[in-house]
């Protein structure tokens, strides 16, 4: 898991339990970000759109960061997710705007 930040405690249970499942896991986000022209910044705005679309809270916040560590800007990231809301509707862009304030406010905190 690159970056700055910490993966949540559930993560590492998991890794713990099931390592080469992880590895697994990880190696598939591997290729799959070396596949293709998208950098990652704009791989992981994608990420938060599908996130959102699938209401996960925990997915959301780790694409927020990654985002972020990618470059990408809190203005970009409230842009990608209200640019979907004709696709998965007003209720569920409110909830991941909502996290993605979450981490957010955690960035503004450490400052």
């Amino acid at each position: 898991m690159a970056g700055k930040h910490t993966a949540p405690r559930e993560y590492w249970k998991l890794k713990r339990q099931y390592p080469a499942y992880l590895d697994a896991v990880e190696a598939l986000g591997a290729a799959v970000r070396r596949a293709g022209p998208l950098d990652e910044k704009a791989t992981q705005l994608v990420q938060i759109g599908a996130a959102a679309a699938i209401r996960s809270e925990g997915a959301l916040h780790s694409h927020v960061r990654r985002a972020l560590d990618a470059g990408a800007t809190p203005d970009e990231i409230r842009h990608a997710l209200i640019s979907i809301t004709s696709t998965i509707g007003f209720p569920n862009v409110r909830a991941a705007l909502s996290w993605a304030d979450d981490v957010f406010g955690k960035m503004r905190a450490k400052k």
